[in-house]
């Protein structure tokens, strides 16, 4: 997997601020990787490409989802927000020609978690919410959880957040999000 022309694909599909987040993301990704023990290229890669299908328009998603089969459930059609990371797992896979599936399935899930997530999954779904840009009510706590090894802490926090934050806009909370946090929950009870 070469890192420059993987970069220089994402600079093409990305606007510069969406691949600096990128780029914050694979770096924050490898600074967790150093705390719990994980692959840090892994983490590198499935940092800088998780967002590779965040800017797609309507025309790109319908010919990824019709070329590859995709099957978006019903909250994630006509929603690019939740549907990005799905539709981003298989450009990873066929695009990009990426076969680890821990990087594929990180892409994948970085947006609502699932049940019973790998250390990468984990790891790229919280250094998304967590890169040094990030600004927004609660991310120092998550830092300090995850920085001092509490990462299913920061998980969980992070599950309880948007979860509050989906109703409080009267939004659909998917389900694998309430299935990660009550996963978490029973694991830390």
């Amino acid at each position: 997997m070469n890192l420059e022309i993987i970069s220089n694909k994402l600079k093409n599909m990305l606007p510069e601020r969406r691949f600096k987040h990128s780029e914050n993301v694979a770096k924050c990704a490898v600074k967790l990787s150093e705390i719990y023990g994980c692959d840090k290229e892994k983490s590198y890669i499935a940092g800088i490409i998780h967002d590779c299908a965040k800017y797609l328009e309507a025309k790109e998603v319908d010919f990824y989802v019709e070329k590859y089969s995709i099957e978006l459930d019903e909250l994630e059609k006509n929603n690019l927000a939740l549907s990005h990371s799905v539709i981003g797992s298989y450009i990873v896979r066929n695009e990009f020609n990426i076969d680890d599936e821990e990087i594929i399935n990180s892409v994948k899930y970085h947006t609502t978690g699932k049940a019973n997530m790998n250390l990468i999954e984990k790891i790229i779904y919280i250094a998304d919410l967590i890169e040094e840009d990030r600004n927004f009510p609660g991310v120092e706590n998550l830092r300090q959880l995850t920085y001092n090894g509490k990462l299913d802490e920061a998980l969980l926090e992070s599950f309880d957040n948007t979860i509050k934050f989906v109703i409080d806009n009267k939004q659909l909370i998917h389900p694998r999000t309430v299935e990660a946090r009550n996963y978490l929950m029973k694991q830390n009870n």
